[in-house]
């Protein structure tokens, strides 16, 4: 099934081959795909599109990922978000009740998140990450750590049925790394969970889904 989920196109574009050699899976790839095609769905008002997506994320979770994933509380919270969008508030509880169960194991795994170097645009910067790599490895596990954080606070509105605290999709594009490692997962995690924010009036949605 999720083989025919990906084009040839796809398949063979320079991106998904940097990410197979940096050792990521093709469901790596595929649930980082779908749940942007499912944010960005949703943010232009394909209700439809962006059910299918985050079911299609959810199920390849199901298949490929460990329980302790993170990516799997995400899978969990955006099929929660869709089912209350349309009225299965029942449905949409027991999700998101359970992602925040899930989610409250994600911060055990900063310690051992992996940082590749990343793509540098000068030499200078190249030296200053090599020679610095502790401290900015430090930081960069501090600035997830806030994300993480921000992240189980949306959680817990959504399972309360409010918008969202913080912004999350509208960050991904900035902040999600160039390389393809640990934090990149993780990033993907926290920031590819769909919730309604505080100040975004209701949006006009497509029928559908």
């Amino acid at each position: 099934m999720f083989a025919r989920r990906t084009s040839a196109s796809e398949a063979g574009s320079s991106e998904w081959r940097t990410a197979l050699a940096a050792g990521w899976r093709r469901s790596d790839i595929l649930w980082e795909r779908w749940q942007e095609r499912g944010n960005a769905a949703w943010a232009s008002g394909d209700v439809s599109r962006a059910r299918r997506q985050f079911l299609f994320a959810w199920y390849l979770a199901r298949f490929f990922f460990h329980r302790s994933d993170p990516r799997m509380a995400t899978s969990i919270a955006n099929v929660g978000f869709i089912a209350r969008e349309a009225g299965q508030f029942g449905r949409a509880s027991r999700h998101y009740a359970r992602a925040r169960r899930l989610w409250a194991d994600v911060p055990g795994v900063l310690d051992g998140l992996e940082f590749r170097p990343r793509v540098r645009s000068s030499l200078f910067h190249m030296r200053m990450e090599t020679r610095h790599r502790e401290t900015y490895e430090a930081n960069m596990r501090a600035r997830i750590a806030n994300f993480v954080t921000e992240a189980g606070q949306a959680l817990e509105a959504a399972e309360a049925g409010a918008p969202s605290p913080h912004r999350l999709y509208d960050r991904w594009r900035g902040e999600r790394p160039a390389v393809f490692d640990d934090s990149r997962k993780l990033l993907g995690a926290v920031l590819l969970i769909c919730a309604r924010q505080q100040e975004s009036p209701d949006p006009g949605r497509k029928p559908g889904g």
